[in-house]
């Protein structure tokens, strides 16, 4: 069953979703190198409680964080652990919080320090198809070319590895609705995109083989032959001629400048 939603629910996702996006701000301004990925997890806790929310992801199915962080080769679901993270690292920092009634998602890639101009494209090229996924997400449309998009851009055209077992979905009250949002798909297949529909969607790029394998935890994926893999996630509405953006970006990449521990792109 698919869910459309009012223009006062999309009100409240979008509540929602821009308290993630403050969350990630947040954790942007203070990611350094000898920080623990535990250590994040409790800064987006405290922020979103401290903000009248609980995080969406405590306990949902088991999983015992706020936040999936995922370093490196690890694609999602990262638990966050103990170990400090180090210079040249990429942090995949993936959040939802939930707030009267809705749930909003979102996640971003964070790079530490100094990285290699390859990984530093693999990022690149992760958002950019996020966006080009976005610009297929109009009322008339089918999910399929959502899927294209992204994988036409990633996989085609810069031959990285497309994830298959991850997928984006809807979210509303419940944080994982229908329809699934693969990254990879067929023009003018799945279901048929409708006016109030909202979803997010989530590339999963890895920059070498698409495979992935999941540790003991059950949770952290990762990519099959060890290479970086990247994770952008907005969440949006389906609307008639272009889709509106729930969450934002905007405040994250501003933070992300301004803190000299992070790389950031000219």
């Amino acid at each position: 069953m698919i869910y459309y939603k009012t223009s006062a629910e999309v009100e409240l996702i979008r509540e929602s979703s821009l308290l993630v996006s403050k969350t990630l701000a947040h954790v942007a301004s203070v990611l350094k190198p000898g920080m623990t990925t535990l250590q994040i997890d409790e800064v987006a806790e405290t922020f979103i409680r401290d903000h009248g929310a609980v995080p969406s992801f405590k306990n949902y199915k088991g999983f015992p964080f706020t936040c999936c962080i995922s370093v490196n080769d690890a694609v999602v679901h990262g638990f966050p652990n103990d170990r400090p993270l180090h210079d040249g690292d990429i942090v995949s920092v993936d959040v939802g919080v939930y707030k009267n009634g809705f749930h909003g998602d979102s996640a971003y890639t964070f790079a530490l320090g100094t990285i290699t101009d390859d990984v530093s494209q693999l990022l690149e090229v992760t958002k950019t198809s996020l966006y080009l996924g976005i610009e297929k997400a109009v009322a008339g449309n089918r999910v399929g070319d959502i899927s294209f998009a992204i994988q036409e851009y990633a996989e085609k055209k810069f031959k990285y590895g497309v994830v298959r077992e991850l997928v984006g979905h809807g979210l509303g009250r419940h944080l994982h609705e229908e329809p699934q949002v693969p990254n990879y798909g067929k023009r003018g297949s799945g279901a048929k995109l409708k006016d109030g529909l909202v979803i997010a969607i989530e590339p999963m790029i890895n920059m070498g083989v698409k495979e992935v394998w999941y540790e003991e935890d059950g949770w952290t994926v990762k990519t099959k032959d060890g290479l970086p893999a990247a994770h952008f996630e907005h969440t949006i509405c389906v609307r008639r001629g272009k889709a509106d953006i729930l969450s934002s970006f905007e405040e994250i990449e501003a933070a992300e400048k301004a803190n000299t521990n992070l790389f950031t792109k000219d």
